[in-house]
């Protein structure tokens, strides 16, 4: 019914003739589609949380965990809507003949936007001490309230508060500008942004080093492109902090023009500097790339480990099929690969199963089978290395020289490094 009075005023007004504008007021109640899914969310959401506290309710709401279900899901689609929007409001408000005519409509979405927010930040400090890691009544508010994404839920509402109570005392609109970090708000929800963090932490001490090798070239840049063109474009290059500037998108390839160098000398560190900031500047990206990559490939084998213990008694039931396809979500593989993964450990585990009987003379006489069973060996050491603690695997073989060199070799290889 909902859906039939849905488009129903659409199809009365084109074909019968008289005015039925009025009708359009029906239109209003296209958003009972919602309920569609909302209902059944909410049904699955109380079977799930029975039994358990307000409090801890509100917890599977706002944090995922096995309590929450599709309508914490909904919940952070819902938080996700307003953000996207609020932001598309605070990039038109700069646009005068927008706000001129908007004005009023975008700050009364504004504020309802920051009134969920601060109900969302409230939630979240109120039932984050449910977790382990955040017990007690505040020193576990507290270090939630430090946690990176809480401070920026902090941050998309604080303007706006500020703004309403100290106006009066001071020009604060500057700080709408402010609203725009609301759209980090979308990185809690992002797999993508997780790795990401973790492939900067891992690789942390590689990108520091690039990190001061370009400052490096920066500054020296910039130090000669003072000494040379100081006398003949003392405009430009007067000092050396507004010589970084130019030097900065030289060794970037930018080179935007404002700034050229227009002595011999200066022209030439600029040709120099130029092709070294080719390479230079082109190793963080390099290096995030590689490690992205390679930290989505660990995942995908930690995800083809786990398969192995689930199908070790042959099949899939409902809670291992739900975790399988959360993983699955998770590192953005579609059903064809989650079902050639799964063909392929079940192919491998027939086939170790007809090897366990069999001696490593009989195994060699086979070609293909001998290089099935290298190929399974191999799968063996990697699943090792990642269940096993590393550094204290690689030290104590150290220690206690129980590894050849050939052995660490191709330990490192199949570490990957």
């Amino acid at each position: 019914m909902i859906d039939l009075i849905a488009i129903a005023p659409f199809y009365l007004q084109s074909f019968i003739a008289i005015d039925l504008r009025v009708l359009r007021l029906l239109r209003l109640l296209r958003i009972f589609k919602l309920f569609r899914v909302i209902i059944p969310a909410y049904k699955q959401f109380v079977e799930l949380n029975a039994g358990r506290t307000f409090r801890q309710r509100l917890h599977a709401l706002v944090f995922p965990s096995r309590y929450g279900g599709d309508l914490q899901q909904y919940f952070d689609i819902f938080i996700s809507f307003f953000v996207i929007t609020s932001v598309l409001i605070s990039i038109l408000e700069s646009v005068q003949i927008i706000d001129y005519v908007m004005n009023v409509e975008f700050s009364v979405f504004d504020s309802v936007a920051v009134a969920i927010f601060t109900v969302e930040y409230t939630v979240r400090l109120y039932s984050c001490v449910e977790e382990k890691r955040f017990s007690g009544a505040i020193a576990g508010r507290f270090k939630q309230a430090t946690t990176p994404s809480t401070v920026i839920d902090l941050l998309a509402i604080l303007p706006f508060f500020l703004e309403v109570f100290l106006h009066h005392l001071i020009d604060l609109r500057f700080l709408r500008v402010f609203r725009l970090t609301r759209l980090l708000k979308l990185t809690r929800n992002s797999d993508a942004t997780a790795i990401l963090i973790k492939v900067i932490a891992r690789e942390w001490p590689i990108l520091s080093a690039s990190a001061f090798i370009m400052m490096l070239l920066v500054i020296m840049t910039a130090s000669f492109g003072y000494l040379f063109e100081h006398e003949a474009q003392p405009d430009k290059f007067d000092n050396i902090p507004n010589s970084i500037y130019w030097a900065v998108i030289t060794l970037a390839s930018v080179g935007y023009g404002d700034i050229s160098p227009v002595t011999t000398m200066g022209r030439l560190v600029t040709v120099v500097m130029a092709l070294m900031g080719i390479g230079i500047f082109a190793i963080p990206a390099a290096l995030l790339a590689s490690a992205f990559s390679d930290e989505l490939r660990k995942e995908r084998e930690q995800l083809r480990n786990n398969l192995y213990k689930m199908l070790k008694d042959g099949k899939l039931d409902e809670s291992e099929a739900k975790v399988l396809r959360e993983e699955a979500r998770r590192l953005h593989l579609t059903i064809e690969e989650v079902n050639h993964l799964i063909e392929t450990v079940v192919k491998e585990q027939e086939e170790r199963d007809s090897r366990e009987g069999m001696t490593v003379n009989a195994i060699a006489k086979d070609t293909v089978m001998s290089i099935e069973h290298y190929k399974y060996l191999l799968g063996q050491i990697r699943q090792l290395a990642q269940l096993t603690d590393v550094k204290q695997f690689e030290s104590e073989a150290e220690r206690q020289g129980l590894l050849s060199e050939a052995e660490r070799n191709v330990w490192a290889a199949v570490k990957g490094r």
